[in-house]
């Protein structure tokens, strides 16, 4: 599915985003007329240090506003970009920047929302729809019919190239059901409603905190991170 596509499913209302090489700036208009904020990195392309840092500039920018309006992140992507350039440059803390960026932005009362529409791999993953507030996944579309198609959002904890005799751990080769349950993602949408109807339906929701630990715990995805967090909160607080 190109941009092109993925956009015109969520704003049937109209948008202006404007594409910069495989990154994606702009706003649009929910059918509720809600505007939302749309940042994207597109094109299954790797994100590397002049990726990270112009994306991270964007959300800056509209932590700096005060309108309010949410952050849609669109990701499909590669892994981290691996050259020996922005190794060496500090990669991850690019990405570390990116995701606080992205943190700081929700502090600031802008809601923001990852939706995997394609795939993602490793730290690409984590600073992008995993580091926004309610990641959600657009899962491949079961049955064939007219019209673009929602065709493989996936995600990879580790990029494949570099899983090496990992290839039998499920945890380094989730589909969307494995990652709902375990809180990498909040919820995977049905790709046979209407996208623009489903984030609609998040942005009325109000927002409550940060749940994923628990949840992972309810579906047995990770049962024992939730309990942790409780006791770390608790010595803490002592």
């Amino acid at each position: 599915m190109t941009p092109a596509e993925i956009l015109d499913l969520l704003f049937p209302a109209g948008h202006a985003v404007t594409a910069e090489g495989d990154l994606l700036f702009g706003r649009g208009t929910s059918p509720d007329g809600r505007v939302v904020h749309v940042i994207g990195a597109t094109a299954r392309a790797p994100i590397g240090i002049d990726q990270a840092i112009r994306l991270s500039a964007a959300v800056l920018a509209i932590a700096r506003s005060d309108d309010d309006a949410p952050i849609l992140f669109l990701v499909d992507s590669a892994s981290q970009r691996m050259s020996r350039r922005d190794e060496l440059l500090g990669v991850s803390e690019y990405l570390a920047h990116l995701a606080k960026s992205l943190l700081l932005a929700e502090a600031r009362g802008h809601r923001t929302i990852g939706l995997l529409y394609g795939g993602s791999a490793a730290g690409a993953f984590i600073a992008t729809a995993l580091a926004c507030d309610t990641p959600r996944c657009a899962a491949r579309r079961a049955s064939r019919g007219d019209g673009p198609r929602l065709d493989g959002a996936r995600h990879q904890a580790v990029d494949r190239s570099a899983r090496g005799q990992g290839e039998d751990d499920p945890g380094l080769r989730p589909r969307p059901r494995q990652s709902g349950q375990r809180r990498r993602v909040a919820e995977v949408w049905d790709p046979q409603r209407s996208l623009a109807d489903q984030l609609a339906v998040l942005l009325a929701t109000p927002r409550d905190h940060d749940a994923r630990a628990t949840l992972g715990a309810e579906r047995q995805g990770r049962p024992k991170a939730a309990a942790i967090a409780d006791e770390v909160d608790a010595a803490a607080r002592r």
